[in-house]
């Protein structure tokens, strides 16, 4: 795995961290409950689905 990929999924978790925290914090937990699933699929959809040989 390159160490550039793994960087890039540490930034964008600290930053959905983050933001997950403010929303929390401001009473949204409805939209940062969406932010950490956004998160999620994004991750699977560009890290995970060009890494892997089977799909």
């Amino acid at each position: 795995m390159d160490i550039n990929l793994l960087f890039k999924i540490a930034g964008i978790g600290i930053l959905v961290a983050v933001l997950y925290q403010v929303l929390v914090k401001a009473g949204r937990e409805d939209q940062a409950m969406m932010t950490t699933l956004a998160r999620s699929n994004y991750c699977f959809n560009n890290c995970y689905k060009r890494n892997s040989k089977f799909i």
